[in-house]
């Protein structure tokens, strides 16, 4: 499998669709959720469905993209921003992609709901992807051991408390190790899910995603096995 530091270097040489269904994302929501970490990732997937059913080059949306919490309803994010949940982890059909943003991570890593849904989530998932300290609670969870991961510049301590098998690596926007890829702090989470958008669907609509946000993409990547 192809392995991406975020790094520049190579792009993948095929341009073509690699979706053949719509994709469904799910990005988890708790009280004290950093703004961007989360509405970065579902602006991108969101922009990526729309600009490929305006131009007319998939035969169906691309990404359905929706916010997922303990409980529906409202949350406040991080500096009291209130939000709405649509739905209910406990009830959440398997997904294709799961993001898991960062922020206040007091709570997501004291709730063993979050815990358990995160690994079972993350089984049946083709990729479970991490914003800025969302990292924490996949290294809580296992998911990062005998991997290379990253996170917020300042939690990367932290991270290699909580994943001391794995290497923390600083200094990217973004990591994919295939079933997991991780992603600096904040605005880098926008940068790995172009990524994502470009690995899914194709490196054009991520280009056309990037463009119609008027968003400088850091879209290089070093590739090895």
């Amino acid at each position: 499998m192809a392995i991406a530091t975020g790094l520049i270097g190579v792009r993948p040489s095929e341009d073509v669709s690699r979706v053949q269904r719509t994709l469904n994302v799910a990005i988890l929501m708790f009280p004290g959720v950093e703004v961007l970490d989360f509405a970065g990732p579902f602006e991108v997937f969101s922009v990526a469905s729309r600009v490929a059913s305006r131009d007319g080059d998939f035969r169906f949306v691309p990404f359905a993209t929706q916010l997922v919490g303990v409980k529906s309803g409202i949350i406040r994010t991080r500096h009291d921003l209130s939000v709405g949940v649509h739905s209910d982890i406990a009830a959440l059909a398997p997904q294709d992609v799961v993001v898991i943003p960062g922020g206040d991570m007091a709570e997501p890593l004291s709730n063993p709901a979050i815990a358990e849904w995160l690994v079972k989530a993350h089984h049946q998932s083709a990729v479970t992807a991490s914003v800025c300290t969302g990292a924490l609670l996949l290294a809580k969870a296992g998911l990062l051991d005998g991997l290379v991961a990253t996170t917020h510049w300042e939690d990367l301590k932290h991270l290699k408390t909580l994943a001391p098998h794995a290497e923390v690596r600083g200094g990217v926007p973004w990591v994919d190790r295939g079933h997991i890829v991780t992603s600096g702090g904040i605005s880098a989470g926008i940068d790995m899910c172009l990524h994502l958008v470009e690995r899914l669907a194709s490196a054009d609509l991520a280009c056309r995603t990037a463009r119609q946000m008027e968003y400088h993409w850091r879209h290089g990547a070093e590739l090895g096995r």
